[in-house]
Parts: C-alpha cells; structure tokens; sequence
C-alpha cells in the first residue's frame, strides 16, 4: 500500500471515528500531501517502508529554507506525528521516527486585537444600515465580540441554541465539545430585531441563526469579508478577522479582571497554556504604562 493510499485511510478515520472538524482534517490532508510529494519528488519514495528520521529532518530543513514559519512547520510535524501514531495502531510501521525529529522554536508573538475605544467606535457610530445585511453584520460583530465564539461555531450556529430567555448561546467547538456561553441583555433588541427581518425572508433555512439574504446559510468567506471591511473602517490592525474579534473579546475580558479559568471556559480552550497568551498583552500594556508614567522608567 502506498503512502498516499494510507493517507486517505488515515483521513477517513479522523473524519467517521475521531469525528474531528473538517477544517482539521482538509489542514491534515494539505500538510500530508505536501510531504509525500516531497518524498517522490526528491527521493522517488511511494511506499511508508521507505521514510526514516533523516529523511523526515530533510522534510523540516526545506519547510525552514523556504522562510515558512515555525508555527506553520510545527503544525504540519504534528500532523505526521498522528498520522505514525495511527500508522503504529494499525501494525503499518513497527518503530515511529517522530520522537528523533525536533520542532523549530516558535518566538512569542503578540495577539492582534482592537482596542476598546476603536470596538467602541464600531458597535456606536458606524451607520451598518437598516437592510437585512446591515442588521445581520451588526449582529455578527457584536456576537463575535460578545462572546469569543469561533468563525466555525458562528456560521453553524443553530437558531434553536439562541436562548433569548437565559441569554445564552450552545455551540458546537472543536472535537464537537459543546459548551454555553453567556451574553448581556443589551444583545436581546439587536437579535430580536434580526429575526423579524429574517422571518420575511422566503425559501429560509429554518436550522441555521445566521443567513444570507436568499435564506440559505452563511458561509465562512462572507463572514470574513464582512468583518475585514468593518474593522478597515475604524482599526489599522494587519490582520481584521474574526480571530482578531475573538482575541478582542478575551484580551478585553482579562484586562477588566476577568479570572483566567473563566475566559478558558468561555473560549473552549482544552488547557490553561492556549488561554495564557492573552497575559502577554496586558504585561505589554502594563510595560507601555509604566514607561509612559514613570519619571525613571
């Protein structure tokens, strides 16, 4: 069996019994192929037999000399080193080279977020228009920011998890965890005045909350837009996506005293380390302060 062959066995087995996201998997499947090309077209190798650590290093090497980042390179060696996990389940390989290969040392960079006074900006003088777009985007944006929610959770947002009475909102997070996420009654006016404009909508999907003005689903790539044009308008951030809005929620949270745990829960993080990267940003404010205030800083 070839290796691209055991690939797609790997893939169907992430996808029907791990039951991971489809993002992971097309994310596996893009970082696998990349290095079984590699394999044929260096070494002329098919076959998993053929694949040894020195091999594998040579794989990491051309990654780094083509200037690719040391997070994108740890994320595709991680993506190998499940794929030797699997392979090791199944009997394929007897001995797993991944323990001899060491990931690029990633620097610690700070998350991009919009500052309070820009989001405050946004939500209070930007005119989004009182057309069905523009009271959907509206809500898009105060929800991202209102809760953290993640692009993925927001687009598969089911109408029947909106619980306007305990205002909370059910969405599925990755490694299909649920979880409830709470948000202010401020939100209720927005939301209910974007069902009614939904409700005149003719041919609507009745599962999805949030949807396009034909009625059918929204999809990631016009969710996007609509948030790189709004945070255009009143942010010079370079990244203006609703990652940018989800760092935005949890960096505002922890810088008004929000615990630790609490923004983990409400973000979905599987560990405490994911969710400490927002501190970084508030030591770096606390570092800006004191330069500016201290007469001997």
């Amino acid at each position: 069996m070839t290796i691209l062959q055991l690939k797609d066995n790997f893939l169907q087995y992430l996808q029907y019994e791990k039951r991971l996201s489809g993002h992971t998997v097309i994310s596996y499947n893009t970082d696998l192929d990349q290095f079984i090309s590699y394999l044929f077209e260096n070494y002329k190798i098919e076959t998993i037999e053929g694949v040894n650590h020195l091999l594998i290093r040579s794989w990491v090497v051309s990654q780094m000399e083509q200037k690719i980042s040391a997070r994108t390179i740890n994320h595709k060696i991680t993506a190998l080193k499940t794929f030797y996990k699997y392979l090791l389940r199944q009997g394929v390989v007897t001995e797993n080279p991944m323990p001899k290969i060491q990931t690029p040392k990633i620097s610690k960079r700070l998350t991009v977020f919009v500052e309070k006074d820009n989001m405050d900006k946004l939500l209070d003088n930007v005119d989004f228009g009182d057309d069905f777009a523009g009271i959907r985007n509206q809500l898009m944006i105060e929800l991202f920011y209102a809760t953290g929610i993640r692009l993925a959770e927001l687009v598969g947002l089911k109408q029947q998890n909106v619980d306007m009475y305990n205002c909370t909102i059910k969405v599925l997070g990755k490694r299909n965890k649920e979880r409830i996420i709470p948000f202010a009654d401020s939100l209720k006016p927005r939301i209910k005045k974007y069902l009614a404009q939904k409700a005149k909508i003719n041919n609507i999907s009745e599962t999805h909350f949030f949807v396009t003005e034909k009625g059918n689903k929204v999809y990631e790539k016009l969710v996007y837009r609509v948030i790189n044009n709004y945070l255009s308008m009143i942010t010079t951030v370079e990244k203006r996506s609703p990652h940018v809005l989800r760092h935005t929620f949890a960096t505002h949270m922890l810088n008004n005293g929000a615990d630790l745990n609490v923004i983990k829960e409400l973000l979905g993080h599987s560990s405490l380390a994911a969710t400490q990267v927002y501190t970084h940003n508030t030591v770096e404010k606390l570092k800006t302060v004191h330069k500016q205030a201290h007469p001997k800083a």
